[in-house]
């Protein structure tokens, strides 16, 4: 099984699909204890390839919940 991405690979199906056909809820409290955890992770790295993906992770984790919110109090 390949588990290394190079970066261009699109989501996988099964991801993509659950994203359009139901809405799951995240708290902001589970928002803030992953990005936590992976922002520690992320600074006990040697590599900076890996640093680089976990930081993009945690930006993406992070929009789930604070990128709709900035976006309805601008709107307002």
């Amino acid at each position: 099984m390949n588990t290394h991405l190079s970066g261009d690979e699109e989501l996988p199906e099964t991801i993509s699909a659950a994203a359009d056909d139901d809405f799951e809820e995240i708290s902001s409290d589970e928002v803030d204890r992953v990005v936590e955890s992976l922002e520690a992770l992320a600074a006990t790295s040697e590599s900076e390839n890996i640093r680089f993906f976990l930081e993009e992770a945690t930006l993406k984790i992070y929009l789930l919940v604070y990128g709709e919110e900035e976006a309805q109090s601008e709107a307002a």
